[in-house]
């Protein structure tokens, strides 16, 4: 018997005599169906500190800045069409010394809760493992109008629990001691999300 199992036994002992489980009522809110939720996760992204862009016209300008960039090996090209930096494949994996060398990182997402400004990674298409959003200073982030929904469990039904999750709420910040914010301790420091799918962008 495993210590797992010697634990889980005491535990089943331990409840054997308990009256049975109450039901607990989940009549919460499951869909949102508000015709904002653009404007709404606009106002939490940059509540949290993040810097919104709205259209993939904005991404030229934005990797005009960056001279060595990393990416997902499955990066869209035409995100890249324009960029004349550094390239950074994550192929093989880059170490966390390179990755901590990096400009920024540019990257898409799974899926957006407007309600609370959460952007959700799940490993999925262009965007790479966990390290490669976690450790350069900047975060690029892709976000499609048709990825943002409005509520959590709206956003718990696209995401496969076996997947290996990151969630951002902004900037990565804490506080110390004295409740002095400090940024960048957990994850990059800036992140700047663009918007696309628009009314008038070229992708939407």
């Amino acid at each position: 018997m495993t210590a797992r199992d010697e634990i889980l036994a005491r535990l089943r002992t331990a409840l054997a005599d308990s009256p049975p489980p109450v039901e607990v009522p989940r009549r919460y809110r499951r869909v949102d169906d508000r015709r904002d939720l653009i404007e709404v996760v606009v106002d939490r992204l940059e509540d949290y500190r993040a810097v919104v862009h709205r259209g993939i016209d904005a991404l030229p300008g934005l990797l005009a800045e960056v001279d060595r960039l990393a990416v997902p090996t499955d990066i869209p090209a035409d995100w890249l069409a324009d960029y004349a930096g550094q390239v950074h494949r994550d192929a093989p994996p880059l170490s966390p010394a390179q990755l901590d060398d990096m400009d920024a990182v540019l990257t898409g997402c799974a899926v957006v809760v407007a309600d609370t400004g959460t952007i959700i990674l799940d490993a999925g298409p262009a965007q790479g493992r966990r390290a490669l959003t976690l450790v350069p200073d900047r975060h690029i982030c892709v976000v499609r109008t048709d990825q943002v929904v409005g509520l959590l469990p709206e956003a718990l039904t696209r995401l496969d629990p076996r997947a290996p999750q990151t969630w951002i709420s902004g900037p990565s910040a804490t506080s110390d001691i004295e409740l002095n914010r400090v940024e960048g301790v957990h994850g990059p420091r800036r992140l700047e999300v663009v918007l696309v799918g628009l009314d008038g962008d070229p992708t939407g």
